[in-house]
């Protein structure tokens, strides 16, 4: 086995159903990666599992992760992103964010990472197909949008919802509750729609980029659906993802992260 010192140092921000799953992988073993420390907002509900590992990390606040990392993976709520993220690229080291939906408030944290030599990564997570809106936006893409259909549990207590007086408890048929830009999804459903952040980064923008979102009692996954027309090619994918303990969550976003992972020090790297 290589000698750990030839090993990227990996911390994960964040302990809630991704970032346990992610700890999880890491421990179990990353070619080329060592996991080094975690930061939770309440250490000691995480003492018992994290002790069990192979390999215990360090418990550190988030503003010290950058200190002992290489790499820091967020899975963090989105407003201490900027605490996590800033310190990483400002020693010129790489961020993993999935909270993406937040650097539409901190878009300075780009240009901090460019100037320090820093790097943010964006995973796929819970949507599909980023590398083809990738490969068209070389090109000239014409229109981008998003549909997003999600259990009732997965939108309650959303902020457009409350700010609009918008009750979705109890009904019985799809209710669409938002159509607008990428920007305004994600300001007003922090919790789901880093999807559409991630699409807007990948593609035309965040102004530009169309967003519906719909509560659906009759869908049991988080359902999402991209059409893109671009000069290149014209598509449209689905992707419907199984819900992890975290119903504003699917399951894959975990995996989405740790394939990421995989891919940095990987000898074969399949996809754009």
């Amino acid at each position: 086995m290589a000698d750990s010192k030839a090993k990227t140092r990996v911390a994960v921000a964040g302990l809630g159903a991704i970032g346990a799953d992610v700890v999880k992988a890491l421990d179990r073993g990353i070619d080329g990666l060592m996991l080094v420390a975690v930061s939770a907002s309440s250490p000691e509900k995480h003492r018992g599992w994290l002790a069990e590992l192979k390999t215990a990390p360090e418990m550190v606040p988030i503003e010290q992760l950058a200190e002992v990392a290489d790499i820091v993976v967020e899975c963090a709520p989105s407003k201490v992103v900027r605490a996590i993220v800033a310190p990483v690229v400002e020693r010129g080291k790489t961020a993993v964010v999935l909270s993406v939906g937040a650097l539409l408030q901190n878009e300075d944290l780009v240009d901090l990472a460019k100037t320090h030599g820093g790097q943010i990564i964006v995973p796929t997570g819970a949507l599909i197909g980023l590398d083809a809106v990738t490969a068209a936006a070389v090109g000239t893409i014409h229109s981008a949008k998003l549909v997003t259909r999600k259990p009732v549990a997965g939108l309650v207590g959303a902020p457009h919802l409350v700010e609009h007086d918008i009750k979705i408890e109890g009904i019985t048929e799809p209710l669409r509750v938002f159509e607008g830009s990428a920007r305004d999804a994600a300001k007003g459903f922090p919790a789901n729609l880093n999807v559409a952040v991630a699409l807007s980064l990948a593609g035309i923008g965040p102004d530009r980029t169309r967003v519906e979102i719909w509560a659906d009692p009759t869908v049991t996954r988080n359902t999402h659906r991209i059409e893109v027309d671009s000069d290149s090619a014209r598509f449209s994918m689905t992707i419907e993802n199984i819900p992890s303990e975290n119903p504003k969550t699917g399951r894959i976003t975990a995996l989405s992260v740790i394939a990421c992972l995989r891919k940095l020090r990987a000898s074969l790297r399949v996809g754009t």
